[in-house]
């Protein structure tokens, strides 16, 4: 909306109008806000509203919606077609009067004006307390009038933060919507109570008929079989535009929703677990042993979707997991340093560092939070002090974040992780929220070359440790992890010594539980960490017989 037209308020006289906001009601104060302030604009300015404006939640039942307000729509306009005819009116302007204004009221416009002065006031408060100025404390309406009209999506979301955090959680609603279960249980998930999801990962399916363990598998020693893909929570802070979830889950900078127990998720995701395993059974080549082993999960990859750590109970839930002697992995985007630096005990913490700079991060990972940079910066001064293991993951999607290798180095020298991990962006025939092509996906060896060129630039502090090609994925470890006397590296983990070590209630690091990596995992090795235990499967191309 350009300011420059809001200058007279006959500017839309000669328009007539109707509008339909579609968003989400999940998003409290934000729901259809910008279209309806759109609409308030255009009658302001003299634009007539032949139909009053109507909201669709998408949460809801939207296809009825707007099957009604097509039927409505098609109904006005039928009836002022026939008022046209009716009275033969020679000019557009004559048709106009039968159409009265709908604009709003000098009171209207007055409360208006103090609701923008008062979001204009918050926002400036909100600045001030990331920049660490005073409060903006003048009630000049001409400074808030100019405020406001900066105003972005990114300063609507922390302007509802308040009113959002002022429900009662007795009040909160779930969620997952009928809308958003209908799309993920389309897409596999088995949903646990009212905000988390279990799913089973392709490569579950292909270590259970002996066709190869994922990634994890050869750089730290889990059985892709006995491992169990979940989160306690669907709502993310980041809308990134390598997610290939298809941005089905709801997004959000505060938790908003009612809460659940962290107990009853456990259970929950290990029964979700359990149903979707018994439907593998008639898989042709299923190894019987590993199917069976694959009922009791030993491992639990909190990276399924959304932003685990985002749920307010994280470190009870991860201690419930504990408790049953599942391992825990947890992924997180950086961007909520508070519950980060209170977390508890982890057999393995993930930061996602998509990005090396705050300009290709925000293009990147398309952030909610304002302040994006500062939290992803706090987050990896967090972990440079935490005691367990610690990775850094980086995602490499050609043209969007390959050609930053000095601004990862300094990344890695800030946040001194036990190990990097880098993995091509894998491409499944959806762009996410941006417009990636096959062509964005790096081969293996350009992975290969992208982690030399890094650990090249950490003066020795790493070295190339481990790959699995299959996955075009490469594993940088701390020098600590090379025994020199051996000559081998130790970046698996003794899952039995990690759960001795946290039941025995002290404090340990990362290299207590870290044991050899086999040789056919090293960096360089000819199997190039696929492991011989299993036979590799080749699909066939059409036409192969």
């Amino acid at each position: 909306y350009d300011q420059r037209l809001h200058t007279s308020t006959t500017r839309l006289s000669h328009t007539l109008y109707t509008l339909i906001a579609i968003g989400d009601s999940s998003y409290g104060p934000l729901f259809c806000k910008q279209p309806l302030h759109l609409s308030s604009l255009m009658s302001e300015m003299g634009a007539r509203q032949f139909l009053p404006a109507s909201k669709c939640d998408v949460a809801v039942d939207p296809e009825e919606t707007i099957r009604q307000f097509a039927s409505t729509l098609s109904d006005r306009v039928n009836e002022l077609a026939s008022q046209y005819d009716s009275k033969n009116l020679e000019s557009w302007t004559e048709f106009l009067e039968l159409v009265p204004i709908q604009a709003p009221s000098v009171r209207a416009r007055s409360s208006k004006a103090k609701q923008k002065l008062a979001a204009a006031k918050e926002k400036a408060a909100l600045k001030a307390r990331v920049n660490g100025a005073a409060s903006l404390s003048s009630d000049d309406e001409g400074e808030g009038k100019a405020a406001e009209e900066d105003m972005d999506i990114e300063d609507l979301v922390a302007i509802g933060k308040a009113e959002e955090e002022n429900v009662p959680k007795d009040n909160r609603r779930e969620m997952i919507t009928p809308l958003t279960r209908k799309a993920l249980t389309k897409q596999g998930y088995e949903l646990v109570g009212s905000h988390s999801g279990v799913k089973t990962c392709r490569w579950t399916k292909s270590a259970i008929r002996g066709r190869g363990f994922c990634y994890k598998h050869a750089f730290y020693g889990i059985q892709s079989h006995r491992c169990m893909e979940t989160t306690p929570s669907l709502a993310c802070a980041n809308k990134c535009t390598f997610c290939w979830r298809s941005h089905t889950n709801p997004v959000g900078t505060t938790w908003r929703w009612k809460v659940d127990d962290a107990e009853e998720i456990v259970d929950g995701a290990i029964k979700g677990h359990l149903r979707l395993i018994g439907q593998l059974k008639g898989l042709p080549g299923l190894r019987e042993e590993r199917f069976e082993e694959a009922k009791t999960p030993r491992h639990a990859a909190l990276s399924l979707v959304g932003e685990p750590i985002f749920y307010p109970q994280i470190r009870e839930y991860i201690e419930h997991l504990h408790s049953k002697h599942i391992s825990t992995f947890l992924v997180t985007n950086a961007q909520f340093p508070a519950p980060l630096r209170s977390l508890g005990k982890v057999t393995q913490l993930y930061l996602s560092i998509d990005a090396g700079t705050k300009e290709s991060l925000k293009r990147v990972d398309q952030p909610l939070h304002k302040d994006f940079w500062e939290r992803f910066l706090e987050c990896i001064d967090i972990v440079r002090d935490y005691k367990m293991r610690t990775v850094f993951r980086l995602t490499l999607v050609k043209e969007y974040n390959t050609e930053e290798l000095d601004a990862y180095a300094e990344l890695v020298r800030r946040g001194n992780p036990d190990f990097v991990e880098v993995k091509g962006v894998t491409y499944c025939g959806y762009g996410g929220s941006g417009d990636l092509t096959i062509k964005n996906s790096p081969f293996h060896d350009e992975v290969c070359n992208f982690v030399q060129a890094l650990v090249d630039r950490l003066d020795g502090l790493y070295g190339m440790a481990a790959e699995h090609r299959h996955s075009c994925c490469v594993l940088a470890a701390r020098q600590e992890f090379y025994d020199v006397e051996k000559e081998e590296w130790r970046t698996w983990i003794d899952y039995d010594r990690f759960f001795e070590l946290v039941e025995g209630g002290k404090d340990f690091t990362a290299i207590d539980y870290s044991i050899t990596t086999p040789e056919w995992a090293v960096y360089g090795s000819p199997e190039a960490g696929f492991s011989p235990e299993d036979t590799r499967w080749f699909r066939k191309k059409k036409g192969e017989e």
